[in-house]
C-alpha cells in the first residue's frame, strides 16, 4: 500500500553564500528549498519585475512542508542540477507555501481545474505569462522520467518554454477566456424577496446517506477523508429531531459509526493520538501519514460532542488523545500551535509510526503483547511495506472475552502497552514539524481545546486554548488588523477572512468556559474589521481577502467546505451567534446577508456546504443564550451541569458577579445575592431563575 515513487535523497549540506532567496522567508516549506540550484523567488515584485524585462514565463510552485509529493519533486527535480539550470534559463521560478498563502493557491487551483478538466493537488505547477500572473498550462507533480503516462519534467520545460514563444497570441486568448471565465464563479445577487427555508438541511440529510459506506463508515470510497463538518451535520440533525415521534436515529448512527471506525483505524495514532490527513483505503486503516493542525481542531471538538451526546467513552478517549498530542507535540512554549508534522521521516513516508512484530514483542510482557496481537492483528500479514502500521482489528469486547477479563482492564491494559510504545518511538528520528503559527488554523485549534475543556472537565485543556489566544492576541493582532502567520519572532502577511472568523468564532467557544470582557472585546474587532475590509456590498457575503489586500487576477469567494470549514459559513454562524448575544443588528444583518449569498449553492450541493447549513439551522431557529451571574465558583457549577448534556444550538455564559463594563446587552443581566440565569432566544429573555434544578426542567422543556 505504499505510495513511494522515487526514494528520497538526503538533503546535502550547503554553505550560506550558496543559498537563495528562499533562505530569507519564515516558512519552513520555503526554507526547505533555500539549497535548490534553482534560483528561486518568493511570490513579489521583485519576481515579477524580472519576469517582465525579460520576457520570461514565471514557474510557480505551490505546496507545504508536510507534503510527500512535493517532497519527491524536490528531491527527483529542483535539487537536480541539470533540471535547475533549465528551470533557470527559461522561467522565472517562485515557490509558495500554500498554507502562507490560500489566496494565491486558491486561485491557481481552481485555474488548474479548468485548464486541465480535473482537481489539482500539491505540488501545484503553473506557467504563468509574466505580464499578468495568468497561468496558461498546469499540472501537479511531475516526474524526472516519463512514468505513468506523464512526461519527464525536463521536457515539458523545454515543450511550455517552446510553446509560449511560438503561440503567444494563442495564449493571450485563452488568458483572456480564462479571466472571463474566474468572473462566472461569483453568483448574482440573491433575489430581495429570497426566503431561507430547511430545504437543504432535509436534503443534505438524504444525499449523506446514499453517500454513506454502511461497513465501515464515512462516504465514498478511498481514499476517504475525516469531513468533520458533514459528520457534525448528521449529529446536529438527530439532536433536531429529538422532540420528534421518531428521532432520527439513522443519522445518529451514521456519526457515530464513521467516529467508532476513524477512531480504531490507522488514520488514528494509536500510540500518540492525532489523526492524520486521510485514509488512502476504505477501512480507514493506512494513512497519508501528515498530521494537520485544521484536521485535528475540529475532530477534538467533534468528539467531544459527540462523547457528550452518547455518554460513550470511547469518543471522550479519543478526544482526550488528540488534545495529549497537542499539549505534547504541537504547542509551543509562547503558547501558539504549531501547523503540521510531516509525513516522511528519514525519506521514507510513514517510517517514524510503523513496526516490526519483534520490537514490540520486546517491548511488552508476554500478557501485553497477547492483548496487543489480538486488538491490531500483529497476528495477520503486514499491511504497510512489510511492517505494522495498528489498527484495531478486534474489538475490546471480544478481547476481553478471549482473555476473561473486563473492558475496563483490557483498556487499562492497552493504555500502559501504548505508553511504552510511545517511548520506544519517540527515541526515533522524528518527522519534520512546520512550526509556523497560523492565525486560522490556531482559532480551529482553540475552539476544540475549548469543547473539550467544557465537556471533559479539563482546566488544562482551557489553559491551554487561553494561551494560544492569548498569543494570536499579542503577536498577530496589530492596530485593529490581524497578521496571518508568525515564526522566528516575525509575524507577516494580511489575514484572510478564515483568520479573522475562526478565531472569533473560536473566543465564542472559550467564553462558554471562562468570562473575559478582553476577550469579548477581541472577538467584536475582528468581526468589525470583516464587516468594513471584507464584505460583499453588491451581493452579500464576503471575500476571502481584504480590500487592501494584494491586487491579484482574482477576488475569491466561496461558500463550500473543502479541508476547512467554508470562511463565509463560519462568518454567518459567529455574527449570528454574537448578534444575540450582545442584541447587534449589524450582526444578525451580516449573517443573513451570508446566508442569502451561500443559497444557490446550498440548494445546489447541500452535502458540500455542511458548515453552512450548521449556520443556517441556527438562523431559522436561533440559539438559545444562557447567561449566568454569580459567585465564580456557582457560575462554574452551573456550568458544569449543563455542559453535561449536548445542546448544540445553545451557549452558555458563565459571567462572574464582579465583572464589570459589560457592553449593554449582558449588562442588564444583573447579578444577584444569588446565582441566577437568563434564557434568552431571539430578542426576548426569561425572568432570573435561581435554581439550577428548575433551569434544567425549564431547558428540558425546550430543544
Amino acid at each position: 500500500m505504499a505510495r513511494i515513487l522515487a526514494e528520497p535523497r538526503a538533503m546535502q549540506p550547503t554553505t550560506a553564500s550558496a543559498l537563495n532567496r528562499l533562505a530569507r522567508e519564515t516558512s519552513p516549506y520555503l526554507q526547505q528549498h533555500a539549497a535548490n540550484p534553482v534560483d528561486w523567488y518568493p511570490w513579489g515584485e521583485e519576481a515579477m519585475q524580472r519576469a517582465q524585462r525579460e520576457n520570461k514565463p514565471i514557474l510557480l510552485s505551490i505546496g507545504y512542508s508536510a507534503c510527500h509529493w512535493c517532497h519527491v519533486m524536490a528531491h527527483e527535480s529542483f535539487e537536480d542540477p541539470a533540471t535547475a539550470a533549465l528551470m533557470n534559463e527559461l522561467f522565472v521560478s517562485i515557490k509558495v507555501d500554500r498554507e502562507e498563502r490560500p489566496d494565491l493557491d486558491r486561485i491557481y487551483q481552481l485555474a488548474h481545474q479548468m485548464l486541465a478538466r480535473r482537481a489539482g493537488g500539491w505540488p501545484l505547477t503553473m506557467f504563468l505569462t509574466p505580464d499578468d500572473q495568468r497561468p496558461f498550462f498546469g499540472g501537479t507533480y511531475f516526474p524526472s522520467e516519463p512514468r505513468h503516462g506523464m512526461p519527464a519534467f525536463k521536457d515539458l520545460l523545454q515543450r511550455v518554454d517552446r510553446y509560449y514563444r511560438e503561440h503567444g497570441d494563442e495564449v493571450r486568448k485563452q488568458n483572456d477566456a480564462l479571466a472571463e471565465a474566474f468572473v462566472t464563479f461569483y453568483p448574482p445577487a440573491p433575489e430581495p424577496t429570497l426566503q431561507l427555508s430547511a430545504a437543504p438541511l432535509k436534503q443534505a440529510r438524504t444525499l449523506l446517506e446514499d453517500e454513506f459506506d454502511s461497513r465501515f463508515g464515512g462516504f465514498g470510497s478511498a481514499p476517504k477523508f475525516p469531513h468533520a463538518t458533514g459528520i457534525e451535520r448528521l449529529l446536529r440533525h438527530w439532536h433536531s429531531t429529538g422532540g420528534d415521534r421518531e428521532p432520527d436515529l439513522k443519522a445518529l448512527y451514521m456519526a457515530t459509526l464513521t467516529l467508532k471506525h476513524m477512531g480504531e483505524g490507522g488514520i488514528y495514532d494509536q500510540v500518540g493520538g492525532g489523526f492524520s490527513r486521510y485514509s488512502v483505503d476504505q477501512y480507514w486503516m493506512i494513512p497519508h501519514f501528515e498530521k494537520m493542525l485544521y484536521d485535528n481542531g475540529p475532530l477534538l471538538a467533534l468528539y467531544a460532542h459527540t462523547a457528550s451526546a452518547t455518554a460513550d467513552g470511547f469518543f471522550a478517549g479519543i478526544a482526550a488523545g488528540i488534545a495529549s498530542w497537542v499539549l505534547r507535540e504541537m504547542q509551543a512554549p509562547h503558547g501558539g500551535y504549531y501547523s503540521s508534522l510531516d509525513a516522511d521521516s528519514e525519506g521514507h513516508e510513514g517510517r517514524f509510526y510503523v513496526w516490526d512484530k519483534q520490537e514490540i514483542q520486546g517491548l511488552l510482557e508476554r500478557g501485553e503483547y497477547r492483548i496487543v496481537e489480538r486488538r491490531f492483528g500483529l497476528d495477520e500479514a503486514p499491511n504497510f511495506e512489510g511492517h505494522w502500521h495498528l489498527h484495531a482489528r478486534e474489538s475490546l469486547e471480544k478481547v476481553a472475552s478471549r482473555e476473561k477479563l473486563e473492558v475496563a482492564e483490557i483498556e487499562a491494559i492497552l493504555q500502559g502497552a501504548m505508553k511504552k510504545l510511545r517511548r520506544a518511538r519517540d527515541a526515533r528520528v522524528r518527522p519534520g514539524r512546520d512550526e509556523k503559527i497560523l492565525a486560522s488554523w490556531n482559532g480551529l485549534m482553540i475552539q476544540g481545546m475549548a469543547v473539550a475543556a467544557r465537556t471533559l472537565k479539563r482546566t488544562d485543556l482551557e489553559d491551554s486554548a487561553s494561551r494560544a489566544l492569548e498569543f494570536i492576541r499579542s503577536s498577530l493582532w496589530k492596530d485593529g488588523r490581524l497578521l496571518a502567520t508568525f515564526k522566528d519572532g516575525r509575524a507577516h502577511l494580511r489575514a484572510y477572512l478564515d483568520d479573522y472568523v475562526f478565531v472569533a468564532d473560536a473566543i465564542l467557544e472559550l467564553l462558554q468556559y471562562r468570562w473575559s470582557n478582553a476577550d469579548l472585546k477581541f472577538a467584536t474587532g475582528l468581526l468589525d474589521a470583516v464587516l468594513e475590509h471584507f464584505a460583499d456590498s453588491e451581493r452579500g457575503g464576503f471575500f476571502f481577502t481584504a480590500d487592501d489586500h494584494e491586487n491579484l487576477m482574482h477576488r475569491s469567494k466561496t461558500f463550500s467546505d473543502e479541508s476547512l470549514p467554508n470562511g463565509n459559513a463560519v462568518a454567518a454562524r459567529v455574527f449570528s451567534r454574537a448578534g444575540h448575544l450582545l442584541g447587534e443588528t449589524r450582526y444578525l444583518q451580516a449573517a443573513e446577508r451570508t446566508l442569502q449569498a451561500g443559497w444557490a449553492a446550498m440548494e445546489r450541493h447541500p452535502q458540500g456546504h455542511a458548515a453552512f447549513l450548521n449556520a443556517l439551522e441556527e438562523y431559522l431557529d436561533p440559539v438559545q443564550v444562557l447567561i449566568l451571574r454569580g459567585a465564580p465558583s456557582d457560575v462554574r457549577r452551573w456550568r458544569d451541569e449543563l455542559a453535561a448534556v449536548y445542546a448544540p444550538r445553545r451557549l452558555v455564559f458563565p459571567i462572574p458577579d464582579d465583572a464589570a463594563d459589560l457592553p449593554p446587552a449582558l449588562a442588564d443581566k444583573k447579578a444577584a445575592h444569588e446565582t441566577v440565569a437568563y434564557v434568552c432566544r431571539g430578542t426576548t429573555c426569561s425572568a432570573p431563575i435561581t435554581s439550577l434544578s428548575e433551569l434544567q426542567q425549564q431547558l428540558g422543556r425546550t430543544p
